[in-house]
């Protein structure tokens, strides 16, 4: 699972960029009004190449405790695409994020409440020394893991914004 769910990430992040394909011969979305906040389209070209690799990297590293919940929110990410720029259905596509946003809720809440178990270290200052530090390394890789995650459930939120804003507004 630790190799497969990266693997996936890729897999979404592909299905995800093939609807682009439809909707650069397709004026729907450039008609529709959308907030003030939208930004330029080539945004979201730097930005979710950056968060795929950070769900890669926490998938890789924490596969064990998510790939439950993972591996549908990458479905449901790989969909969202399909349903709001091939289908047209905004509505639908507001109802999708917004199941994404739970599910990725829930992750972090996984990622943040990692239990890193205890070291023992028997016998001289130093073991005691070396088990202290390496406890502290793999429970900071648990809170880095949490942080690293954090920037794709903000941006999901902020995209359900954008995605709100043009049900209410069209």
């Amino acid at each position: 699972m630790r190799y497969f769910l990266p693997l996936l990430v890729i897999a979404c992040s592909v299905i995800g960029s093939l609807a682009n394909i439809f909707i650069n011969s397709d004026t729907w979305y450039v008609d529709l009004v959308k907030s003030p906040l939208n930004p330029p389209s080539f945004v979201f070209g730097i930005v979710w190449p950056i968060l795929y690799a950070l769900m890669a990297f926490v998938a890789f590293k924490s596969a064990d405790k998510i790939w439950k919940l993972f591996i549908p929110q990458l479905i449901l990410n790989a969909a969202w695409s399909w349903i709001f720029f091939y289908m047209h259905a905004p509505l639908l596509a507001l109802i999708n994020i917004m199941i994404l946003i739970f599910l990725n809720q829930k992750i972090l809440v996984i990622l943040y409440k990692i239990k890193v178990p205890g070291i023992r270290a028997c016998g001289r200052q130093a073991s005691k020394a070396i088990a202290w530090r390496i406890e502290w390394t793999l429970k900071n890789e648990s809170e880095l893991l949490f942080w690293l995650y954090l920037p794709y459930v903000l941006w999901l939120t902020f995209a359900a914004f954008l995605n709100a804003s043009i049900v209410f507004l069209n």
